[in-house]
């Protein structure tokens, strides 16, 4: 496992059993790596087992949960049940490829990943609507994200906030968490419900929460439709990169916090993101030409586990993920431009 995911890190191309072995000068042969991606499937108590020791060295009371998932779209890969279409919010159409979800710990500048689920699609039936053949899964992903945070308390992992999109913001979601003695901070759709007084919610007078009128850099209490529960609502403006303004809403269970502490705290959900960029520009998670359930699901795996390898020796070298990555880039282009030069001098 380490020498596979240390692999993973090294290369710049496909990462593949019989380009494992070329790296090692054939020590270990590519049959040995397929029966290893093979053999164990490994999963989530798994990845606790292995980043334990590293995150009870860094977790704390104030620690936050994150909660997201991401798509790696691969088009020309047989289709089963991990490998199959889901629905990309970013590109806004269906993609085929492998939904990952994953919980990350953030603490003392820190983001350890701490729990995972593969999206898996084994039901197959036919749409009557469209008529076409499709899969779904046994437990949609608030399901998985639920058991997920029930694994964390069990392992007795401190935290303070969950934080999530908006994907996860129901009811339901809400209630577990705080029914699990947590707090949480996720964001709203535009057009949630809500009322900002007890009066309003039992006379059922609600409204969008994008037609409310208070002003920014304040937080209200108030209560969304359908959770009975008051929560500190918030609306964050931002610039985007092309120079447009955005809004984003916010509900906090924690009534203690003002608008400061719930978009400070919010903003760590940005986390994941960074994570999820490292796994697919660092740890090769798109480039295996693994074809069965089994050994894609263990490759998704040492990608997860070789990005938390890379966040350990970022924090020792005190040098960001990415640039210790062009770093091995860098190192690469001058040992092969120095071999270059060897065989022209020879020739």
């Amino acid at each position: 496992m380490e020498l596979y995911t240390d692999y993973l890190l090294s290369t710049f191309g496909a990462a593949t059993a019989t380009g494992l072995s070329a790296m090692v000068e054939g020590e270990v042969s590519h049959d040995r790596i397929t029966r290893f991606l093979s053999k164990q499937e490994y999963t989530s108590k798994d990845l606790w087992q292995e980043v334990k020791p590293t995150v009870r060295s860094i977790e704390s009371a104030e620690g936050v949960l994150i909660f997201d998932d991401t798509i790696q779209e691969k088009a020309w890969t047989d289709e089963n049940e991990l490998m199959c279409w889901h629905y990309d919010h970013c590109s806004g159409r269906m993609v085929r490829g492998i939904n990952l979800l994953n919980a990350v710990y953030h603490s003392k500048e820190a983001t350890i990943p701490v729990a995972f689920e593969l999206v898996k699609k084994p039901i197959q039936y036919c749409d009557i609507a469209t008529k076409r053949h499709t899969r779904k899964s046994e437990k949609t992903k608030n399901e998985l994200m639920r058991e997920m945070i029930e694994t964390c308390l069990r392992n007795d992992l401190k935290f303070r906030f969950v934080l999530v999109d908006s994907w996860f913001s129901s009811e339901e979601n809400f209630d577990f968490i705080t029914g699990k003695g947590r707090h949480f901070i996720a964001a709203l759709k535009d057009n949630r419900l809500v009322a900002l007084s007890e009066e309003d919610r039992k006379k059922k007078r609600f409204v969008r929460v994008d037609e409310l009128d208070f002003p920014e850099q304040t937080a209200v209490q108030g209560f969304l439709k359908g959770y009975a529960k008051a929560v500190r609502l918030v609306r964050q403006v931002f610039k985007n990169k092309d120079g447009s303004t955005g809004i984003l809403h916010l509900a906090c269970s924690d009534l203690t916090c003002d608008h400061d502490a719930i978009t400070t705290t919010y903003q760590k959900r940005w986390k994941v993101e960074v994570f999820h960029k490292s796994l697919k520009s660092n740890a090769s998670f798109a480039k295996s030409p693994t074809q069965t359930v089994r050994t894609q699901s263990n490759h998704a795996f040492m990608s997860i586990y070789a990005v938390f390898k890379l966040e350990c020796l970022s924090i020792k070298n005190k040098i960001n993920p990415f640039a210790l990555r062009l770093k091995l880039l860098i190192n690469a282009s001058r040992t092969a431009y120095a071999e270059l030069q060897q065989w022209r001098a020879a020739a």
